[in-house]
């Protein structure tokens, strides 16, 4: 199943996928790990941790320390699906995740992405 291949990624490898996207884009990796950071209230030494570890996606977002309340005030179209609709939890953090990084790319504020 698709899902479960996106689960068992390792959030290692898809950082760097995520940092490059901003990157384009004229942003930083400063920037997208403090969107990672918000979302889910790792620390950047906690998620250096995480990301020299290479946890699996799933286990990245269901340990993840305190996820963002306002992450919910998120709303969009990522992937053709709409992420306030998304049913399956796990895929929805990743969505968000997701949709975050796609603000950035698009030269949204920080403050508008971190919902301030």
């Amino acid at each position: 199943m698709q899902k479960e291949k996106v689960y068992q990624m390792s959030v290692a490898k898809v950082h760097p996928l995520l940092v490059n996207k901003a990157v384009r884009k004229g942003r930083t990796k400063e920037d997208v790990d403090e969107i990672i950071r918000w979302l889910t209230g790792y620390s950047q030494q906690e998620l250096e941790h995480q990301l020299e570890q290479s946890v699996s996606y799933e286990a990245f977002f269901q340990n993840a320390p305190q996820m963002n309340e306002k992450r919910r005030e998120i709303k969009g179209v990522i992937c053709g699906i709409r992420v306030e609709e998304i049913q399956e939890p796990l895929m929805q953090e990743i969505r968000y995740l997701d949709k975050l990084i796609d603000e950035l790319a698009r030269g949204k504020a920080m403050d508008k992405i971190l919902r301030k």
